[in-house]
C-alpha cells in the first residue's frame, strides 16, 4: 500500500497498519484548513461581515489549538486509540456554541483531521473517515444548541454522544476483533471500550460547566466571540 501519501507503519501495529508521509501529512492539513475556511463560507449570509468572519476565525483556530493542546494531556489512554484529557472535547464544542451547527461541525471535521496527523497510523481509509472526521466533527453539534439556556451544556452533551456513536460504530467495524480477548459480545465491548474514556471526561466537564463562575465566564466569552 506504500505509495506517495502512505508507507508502511512500524512492525508494532501489524503487517495491515500504514503510515503518512510527509506528502500525505501535508494534504490531510490542507483539507483541515479546507474545512476550516468553509466554517466561514458557511454562515448565513446576515452573519458574513467581514469583521465577525475574521474574529470568527481567530476564535476557531484559538480553541482548535487549546483543544490540541489539552488532548495531548491525558490521563488515561487506551491501547487502540482513545483517552481521557484535559477537557479537550469542550474546547471544540465551544466553536458551535459561538457560531452555531454549520461552522460547529465544519470546525469540528477540521479539528479531527488535526488529530489524525498527531498520530497518523490507520488500517483503512473508512476507517480515518470515521474515526476523526466524523467523530469529531460530531462535537460541533453543539451549535444546534447555542441559543438555548445552557446551551453549553446540553451542546457539549449532544456532541460527546455524537462522537461516542461514530466511535461505537468503528469498534464494531474495525476493532470488533479484539472484543473476543475480552470473552465480550463485539457491540458490548465496543461501547465500553468507547464509553471508558469518554463518559469520564464528560462526567468530569459538565460537572465543571455547572460551576456557577465557569458558566457565566464561558457566557461572556461567547458575548465576545459573536459581537
Amino acid at each position: 500500500m506504500n505509495n506517495i501519501f502512505t508507507k508502511q507503519a512500524p512492525p508494532s501495529w501489524g503487517p495491515d497498519a500504514v503510515t503518512l508521509t510527509t506528502a500525505g501529512i501535508t494534504a490531510v492539513i490542507l483539507l483541515a484548513a479546507v474545512f476550516l475556511t468553509a466554517s466561514l463560507v458557511f454562515r448565513p449570509k446576515e452573519e458574513r461581515t467581514a469583521r465577525l468572519t475574521t474574529k470568527q476565525l481567530v476564535f476557531s483556530a484559538a480553541a482548535m489549538a487549546l483543544g490540541i493542546v489539552t488532548s495531548m494531556i491525558k490521563f488515561l489512554n487506551l491501547p487502540m486509540g482513545g483517552s481521557i484529557t484535559l477537557f479537550s472535547m469542550l474546547f471544540i464544542t465551544l466553536i458551535g456554541y459561538w457560531y452555531g451547527p454549520r461552522t460547529g461541525l465544519t470546525a469540528a471535521a477540521a479539528y479531527g483531521l488535526l488529530q489524525f496527523i498527531l498520530e497518523p497510523i490507520f488500517f483503512t481509509l473508512p476507517q480515518v473517515i470515521i474515526d476523526y472526521p466524523l467523530a469529531f466533527g460530531a462535537l460541533g453539534l453543539s451549535g444546534f444548541f447555542s441559543r438555548r439556556k445552557n446551551g453549553l451544556v446540553y451542546g457539549y452533551i449532544a456532541g460527546v454522544l455524537g462522537r461516542y456513536f461514530f466511535s461505537f460504530w468503528s469498534g464494531m467495524i474495525f476493532f470488533g476483533a479484539y472484543a473476543a480477548d475480552y470473552h465480550m459480545a463485539v457491540p458490548v465491548y465496543s461501547l465500553l471500550y468507547n464509553a471508558m474514556y469518554l463518559i469520564p471526561e464528560a462526567v468530569l466537564t459538565v460537572m465543571l460547566l455547572s460551576l456557577a463562575p465557569v458558566k457565566q465566564s464561558f457566557f461572556r466569552v461567547k458575548q465576545t466571540a459573536a459581537e
